[in-house]
C-alpha cells in the first residue's frame, strides 16, 4: 500500500470542510483562517475554474446562492469573479492564494467541474503543492482524466479517492459482492474512500464499510458530519477522517476521546486583497 505525505496524521483526521461553514462564510479566508488558528491542519475546499483558467476555491457553478452577484464561474474573467462578495463580506479566494497563505495545511479539493482540471494541475505545480492535497471529485470520469494528465506535471503519486462508481462498488462489497474492481483501483494511486456518512435516516458508513475499505489499503473519511452523537458513531466503527462545517463540535468530541492533535502553524495571515493572477 502507498503513503502519502497528506495523509500522514497521528489519528482520524479532523477536517474544516469548506473552511468550517457553521459561522464564517464558506470556501472564505476568515473561515480558513479561524480553521487555522483552532489547530486544524486540513482543510477541505472545491475548486471551479474562471473563463480565463483561474482556480478558485468556491463550491457551486454559479455566484447566484452565496454572493452578492450572478453568473457562472466559467463564463466570467476573473477580474469579474473577485469583485464578488461571499455572504456580501468576504472575496472568493484564488486556490493559489490559500496554499500560499497557509503553507502548513494540507487541502482536500474537490474538483467541480472538467475545465478547472489542467488549471488546477498547473496551480499545484507551479506551488509545488502534490504532497500537500488530496483530489476527489463526484464524477469518476474527471478523476481519471485529471490522472491521466498528471504525468505532464509531476511523477509524484497525487492523494486521489474513490470516484462514485468505485465508492458504490465497495458499499456492494461491503453486503457481499465482488471486489476485484476495487482491488484495481487502490492498486493505481487511490488513497481514501470519501463518503456520506448516510443517506437520509440510513446509515451508508458501518462497520462492513469500513472494514472492507481498510482490507483494500484505503481511509475512510465520512462528510459532512455536524452531530456530535454521529461523530462518536463514525469514530467508534474506526473512520480515518471526519469532515465538519462545525469545527466546535468535532475539536470537542475529538478532545473527550483524546483524539485531538492541534496543529501550530508557523506564522500564516491570510491574503484579503485577493489579486488576479498574472
Amino acid at each position: 500500500m502507498r503513503r502519502y505525505a497528506f495523509l500522514d496524521h497521528d489519528g482520524p483526521i479532523p477536517f474544516a470542510h469548506r473552511g468550517g461553514a457553521a459561522d464564517r462564510p464558506e470556501n472564505s479566508m476568515a473561515a480558513f483562517q479561524r480553521a487555522v488558528d483552532l489547530g486544524y491542519r486540513y482543510l477541505e475546499t472545491d475548486a471551479h475554474a474562471t473563463a480565463d483558467g483561474v482556480v478558485v476555491a468556491f463550491h457551486d457553478r454559479t455566484l447566484d446562492r452565496v454572493t452578492d452577484r450572478r453568473g457562472a464561474i466559467a463564463r466570467l474573467p476573473y477580474s469579474e469573479v473577485a469583485k464578488a462578495r461571499i455572504h456580501g463580506t468576504e472575496p472568493i479566494p484564488r486556490l493559489e492564494d490559500l496554499l500560499g497563505s497557509f503553507p502548513e495545511a494540507r487541502f482536500n479539493i474537490d474538483l467541480k467541474d472538467a475545465p478547472v482540471i489542467d488549471p488546477l494541475a498547473r496551480t499545484l505545480h507551479r506551488t509545488k503543492a502534490w504532497d500537500r492535497v488530496c483530489i476527489t471529485s463526484f464524477s469518476t470520469r474527471r478523476l481519471a482524466q485529471l490522472r491521466a494528465r498528471l504525468p505532464l506535471f509531476t511523477d509524484k503519486d497525487v492523494c486521489m479517492s474513490l470516484g462514485p462508481r468505485g465508492v458504490m462498488a465497495l458499499r456492494a462489497k461491503s453486503y457481499g459482492g465482488p471486489a476485484a474492481k476495487l482491488v484495481r483501483l487502490a492498486a493505481t494511486g487511490i488513497a481514501c474512500a470519501q463518503v456520506p456518512y448516510g443517506l437520509g435516516p440510513v446509515p451508508f458508513v458501518t462497520e462492513s464499510f469500513v472494514a472492507q475499505a481498510h482490507e483494500l489499503g484505503l481511509q475512510v473519511h465520512a462528510w459532512t458530519v455536524n452531530d456530535p452523537v454521529e461523530m462518536h458513531r463514525l469514530l467508534d466503527l474506526g473512520v480515518d477522517g471526519i469532515m465538519t462545517d462545525d469545527l466546535i463540535a468535532l475539536r470537542d468530541v475529538m478532545t473527550a476521546r483524546g483524539l485531538w492533535r492541534p496543529h501550530r502553524h508557523g506564522r500564516t495571515g491570510a491574503r484579503r486583497d485577493v489579486s488576479p493572477a498574472s
